[in-house]
């Protein structure tokens, strides 16, 4: 190695040698976070490749990829001698989801889909055996309809419900089902074989729908939250009476509510 070369190299790692606090330390962060966002993005990276995307010596890129590694956020295929994104980073990802409020997150989302389609938009979570609707927005249609903010509603006979229930654990699921299912209308269906059936269109299609099943005139459509690691923490509804929403209508309704029940998943994390 030339003297030329030995001094670019070292003067390549000088940053990594500042002060704690000074702009070296800044930089590294800033290089580790890009490492990181690099193996995000293409799935795993040779040293080679992580050095050329950040244009620093592949001595950098290897010292900070044993500092993620030390830390458990990168990993290292020893066959290929590929890096990729660490159990370390669940982690991390886990305390940031928790502290997202999916009602907070949610109420953009909300109000963006009940502007659009004129309802009333809830995000229901699961309370024991019951659905509870913890954010609610309505749409310019919707202004004399009833509140259902804090109601406690039935599994069985609400979208939401459906949706909760139908991504329980097999365990929790079927001992809800053992229970009594009371009826509302002559629509709401109490038989555990029938409602099981649902429930299973609810998982294969990806959403849930109730026509007059709580209440008489009352139609609605659901769709999954996730959180960052896939669990199903709410579900994202429009409802509204059943001369404006009507049955042929309610699988177009329920494609546009999967796709802002998405966006809040990304929101909450899923995805990532």
């Amino acid at each position: 190695m030339t003297r030329d070369h030995v001094v670019a190299e070292q003067n390549e790692d000088a940053p990594e040698r500042a002060p704690k606090g000074g702009a070296g330390a800044i930089q590294s962060v800033d290089r580790a976070v890009s490492v990181l966002e690099i193996l995000a993005r293409h799935g795993e990276a040779g040293v080679t490749e992580i050095a050329d995307e950040l244009e620093v010596h592949k001595s950098t890129a290897f010292r900070l990829l044993g500092v993620l590694e030390n830390r458990g956020l990168v990993s290292q295929a020893q066959d290929r001698g590929k890096y990729f994104l660490g159990a370390g980073i669940l982690r991390l990802a886990g305390a940031a989801a928790v502290r997202l409020d999916i009602s907070q997150e949610g109420a953009p989302v909300c109000r963006e889909l009940a502007d659009e389609l004129g309802e009333t938009v809830n995000i229901a979570v699961l309370d024991d055996d019951a659905a509870v609707n913890i954010m609610q927005a309505r749409g310019p249609a919707s202004v004399t309809a009833q509140n259902w903010l804090g109601r406690r509603t039935p599994l069985h006979a609400t979208s939401s419900g459906k949706v909760l229930l139908a991504h329980l654990p097999v365990t929790l699921r079927e001992g809800l089902l053992a229970r009594a299912l009371p009826r509302f209308t002559e629509n709401t269906l109490t038989s555990a074989g029938m409602l099981r059936s649902e429930l299973d269109a609810v998982l294969a299609q990806g959403y849930a729908l109730v026509v007059e099943e709580l209440e008489l005139g009352l139609h609605a459509v659901a769709a999954p939250v996730r959180a960052h690691d896939s669990r199903v923490i709410g579900a994202l509804s429009v409802s509204g009476p059943a001369y404006r929403l009507p049955r042929e209508r309610l699988p177009e309704l329920a494609a546009r509510t999967v796709v802002a029940a998405d966006e809040l998943s990304r929101r909450m994390g899923y995805g990532f």
